[in-house]
């Protein structure tokens, strides 16, 4: 028997919460993986530095593309909004506005990227062959940048036009090419680092393109591209509601930046090696998180614009008891999986494995706490309240993360590195708590 599809207006059991939001959980780690298998590939076929070499970039890279979070997050809420306000034909022609925005960011981000992968490569630390290969891997990657925001954005809009399905089906396809061109380009035909940028960049384009040609035409979801006035004030909204996750992304990738630079000073290329590999399965956990706070945002968002205030208590209530249990697990999975998930990336280098392991066992304690960071901004675009949702992504990662990741080292060395984020996010949860409670009486939530 097929199962009823799921709509913004209905009430959310746990098991419709979890049956709506699991495709956009999917579609998140999907992303995560195009990184993770470049890494394996490159790791295990061709050498520590080029694997260095992409860890090292990779920041960079993420910090050009996250603007399409910017727009699919903040751009979400507001169309939800406009949604449960009952106005489709207003909501389309915003939807059409946020996409067309994101496009053109997309490509002014390329050409800015391409002028200063090098020097930003060098201002960051890198020299000789960890620079060359930095710059070889940025600049292939940096073509289908335009295609990366896009993909972003749709993972954001998928869930609001009520079809997660196909944005998992999409996001899978594409994360399945990556897959088989690192295989074949690496492993086969030994193209080397440029096979793997190769690999990753044609998976964005196919992310980023499948959507804008579903949404192109007519269509069986909430939205569909068409044409629109330019709107300054709602192009605005969108940016400031989702300034958040933006901020988010670009603090996250800032703060890795000042890892690579302690390591650097610490223990050298193979503690950026290291690194490499809890950023790896960071970015798969933290997906799980990100994939179900951006899944269950559209519905927040349209019964807040509903004004159906016992559906959002019902929503905050079952997400924060989903968040814990998401993080126990994940923790349970970190410390069990430390061994053979640091095997598979660097078990040709005994030393490099062994600092990897102990590294995991301390850094796998974060798990425990950053879902509830991430649900707490996410929840708070989601009521269009962008400043408390920036205020929390400033805080847990510019300010907290790279206050901690400076001094936690002064005390501890190199264990202190590994520790910084487990502080960093306990910080990062009081102060989602405070928050939660405080506003709780102005959104009746």
């Amino acid at each position: 028997m097929r199962k009823t599809a799921i709509q913004l207006s209905d009430h959310f059991t746990f098991q419709r919460l979890l049956r709506f939001t699991f495709p956009t959980i999917v579609m998140l780690v999907f992303t995560s993986v195009y990184s993770v298998v470049d890494g394996f590939f490159v790791s295990n076929f061709v050498g520590k530095t080029p694997f260095a070499a992409v860890n090292f970039i990779m920041p960079l890279l993420i910090i050009l593309g996250c603007t399409g979070f910017m727009f699919g997050t903040g751009g979400g809420a507001l169309i939800s909004k406009t949604l449960g306000k009952g106005e489709p034909e207003k909501a389309n022609e915003l939807f059409s506005l946020i996409v067309y925005a994101a496009l053109v960011s997309g490509i002014l981000t390329a050409v800015v990227g391409f002028l200063t992968v090098r020097p930003a490569a060098a201002l960051m630390g890198a020299a000789g062959q960890l620079l060359e290969d930095s710059v070889t891997y940025g600049k292939i990657i940096l073509l289908a940048l335009p295609f990366f925001v896009l993909q972003y954005e749709f993972q954001c809009l998928f869930a609001v036009a009520g079809k997660p399905n196909l944005g998992l089906a999409v996001t899978v396809a594409a994360g399945a090419a990556n897959i088989v061109l690192d295989a074949l380009l690496v492993a086969v035909f030994r193209w080397g680092l440029e096979g793997a940028a190769v690999a990753t960049a044609v998976s964005q384009f196919a992310g980023g393109v499948i959507p804008l040609l579903y949404f192109g035409r007519k269509n069986s979801s909430n939205l569909q591209l068409g044409k629109c006035r330019f709107d300054g004030k709602a192009l605005l909204k969108t940016c400031t509601n989702g300034s958040s996750e933006l901020m988010s992304s670009v603090s996250a990738s800032v703060v890795s930046i000042l890892y690579n630079l302690q390591l650097m000073r610490f223990t050298g290329e193979n503690g950026v090696a290291a690194y490499g590999v809890l950023m790896y399965v960071s970015m798969i956990f933290q997906g799980i998180f990100m994939g179900y706070s951006v899944g269950a945002a559209p519905v927040v968002g349209y019964h807040y614009g509903a004004e159906n205030h016992v559906e959002l208590k019902n929503l905050r209530r079952k997400s924060l008891l989903l968040t814990g249990i998401f993080s126990a697990a994940m923790f349970l999975a970190g410390q069990s999986l430390a061994g053979p998930l640091s095997m598979m990336f660097v078990g040709y280098d005994p030393a490099l494995l062994d600092m990897t392991v102990h590294a995991f066992v301390i850094y796998s304690f974060s798990f425990l706490l950053s879902g509830f960071g991430i649900f707490g901004s996410s929840f708070f675009t989601a009521l269009n309240d962008g400043f408390t949702s920036s205020l929390i992504s400033l805080l847990r990662t510019l300010v907290f993360q790279c206050s901690m990741v400076m001094i936690l080292p002064l005390l501890w060395g190199l264990d202190g590195i590994w520790l910084s984020i487990v502080a960093a996010e306990a910080l990062a949860s009081v102060t989602t708590a405070l928050l939660l409670w405080k506003k709780q009486k102005q959104y009746q939530y």
